[in-house]
């Protein structure tokens, strides 16, 4: 099969700062992080090699990986494994093949394009019926995190 991603971008009418907070800020990822099922914010320091842990309703670790790439307000890419659900884990077994999330920031004062890529999902068995599904999430929640950028509002 050949590779399997979602590419999605959107044109977010901020500085590439303001959006990197919103990708990477506790307050603002439990806001987004929510249309992948997560309760609460994303729990990492984004820095290269470190932790990346997903929270359920029940509180437990339901997604884990690591942050794999790092440029501070350009590029975050880490993976992405179901830790609950082996079905949704790549057949291989092996962490270099895990799915992975790439935010792409480029931008200037006013107004940043966000680029992301998120898969192969054709390293899971049954990728390819995964794939309609997370494209529908992106295309909530992409407009979430504009919404969140550009609203300017505080953190609650």
């Amino acid at each position: 099969m050949d590779k399997l991603y979602v590419e999605r971008s959107i044109e977010i009418h901020v500085r590439p700062s303001r959006v990197w907070e919103i990708l990477t800020e506790p307050e603002w990822t439990s806001r987004w992080a929510v249309e992948f099922g997560a309760t609460g914010p994303i729990d990492s320091n984004w820095k290269l090699g470190s932790d990346v842990l997903w929270r359920n309703a029940q509180g437990e670790v339901y997604v884990d990986g690591k942050v794999t790439a790092v440029a501070r307000g350009r590029l975050l890419r880490f993976t992405v494994r179901d830790v609950l659900n082996p079905e949704l884990r790549p057949a291989s077994g092996l962490a270099d093949d895990d799915i992975t999330q790439t935010y792409s920031l480029v931008g200037d004062a006013g107004r940043t394009v966000l680029s992301t890529a998120h898969g192969d999902f054709a390293k899971l068995v049954g990728g390819e019926q995964l794939d309609p599904f997370v494209v529908s999430l992106w295309g909530r929640l992409l407009p979430k995190v504009k919404e969140l950028a550009e609203r300017g509002q505080t953190a609650v």
